[in-house]
Parts: C-alpha cells; structure tokens; sequence
C-alpha cells in the first residue's frame, strides 16, 4: 500500500511540475512512476505491488471491454424492431470466498448492461444473476467464471 501511495505521490508531482493537470498526463506521471519505483532497489513491500498492478489493469481492460460489448448489445436490443432477448436468472455457484473479492465481483456483473446480481447466499457461495441475453445457462456461468471470476481471483492474489 506504501508503495501504491508513493507511486500516487510521483503521479501528483509529474502533474505539477509539469504544469498540466490533465487525466492524460496524470496517467502519464503515474506510468513514469510506476517505472521509477520498478528499477529502485528493495522498496517494502514492492515485489507483491509490482505484481498486482498489472493484474488490476488487466482486470480494468476487461471490465472496459465487456462494458462496451454489453452496451452494444443492449443498446441494438432496445433499437431493434424485434425482441431477442431471453430474460433468465442464473444460480452461479463461487470460486472465490473472500467478502472483498465477492464485494468487488458482484459490482462488476452488475454495472456490466443486462446483467444485475440480485442475490447473494448467506454462506457466500453463490450469487443469484439475472441476465437479459442467455441462450444456456451453463455457458453464462462458465462466461463468469472464466471472465470475471478468474481476472477478480488474479488481481488479490
């Protein structure tokens, strides 16, 4: 966590130093950083933030890309003069059993359009999904597993 601040520390200075204090250039500043602290000997706790950042970039790309392709998907639905989709609620059981990781899974499908979580079970084993666009159940479970599920597992460990 030391390190993540530090690197927010250096993004913040770029910015100012710079005298543009734009998203771009803050990302910028952040990357340089991040680069920056790489090739700095034996910084506390240092190994695991460069191994997790990346994961939790990876993880962002993905959701961005479901985010869009879902949109789309939604979006040429209610567009379209025939109905296509097929409203289903899906029972997926978990992998994951920490309450951050299904905190922050659960978040995810549900800010992804025509997927919302309406359940969680009291023994966090499974979640309870409606979906708009199912044709088979067992392959929208896989989708979450091997989508979202897998990425979230990644990012924490």
């Amino acid at each position: 966590m030391r390190v993540f601040l530090l690197n927010l520390l250096l993004a913040i200075s770029w910015s100012a130093l710079t005298g543009n204090a734009t998203l771009v250039n803050f990302c910028f500043g952040f990357f340089i950083g991040y680069l920056a602290l790489r090739v700095s000997p034996q910084l506390p706790g240092g190994s695991k933030y460069f191994q997790r950042l990346p994961r939790f970039a990876h993880l962002f790309i993905f959701f961005l890309q479901e985010l869009m392709l879902s949109s789309l998907r939604a979006a040429y639905e209610v567009f379209s003069p025939r109905l296509k989709s097929r409203p289903m609620i899906v029972r997926i059981p978990l992998e994951i059993t920490d309450r951050n990781q299904i905190f922050i899974l659960t978040n995810l499908i549900s800010l992804t359009p025509g997927t919302m979580v309406l359940e969680i079970t009291r023994d966090h084993s499974e979640l309870l999904v409606h979906t708009m666009f199912v044709d088979n159940p067992e392959d929208f479970r896989e989708e979450i597993h091997q989508g979202f599920e897998k990425r979230v597992r990644e990012a924490f460990s």
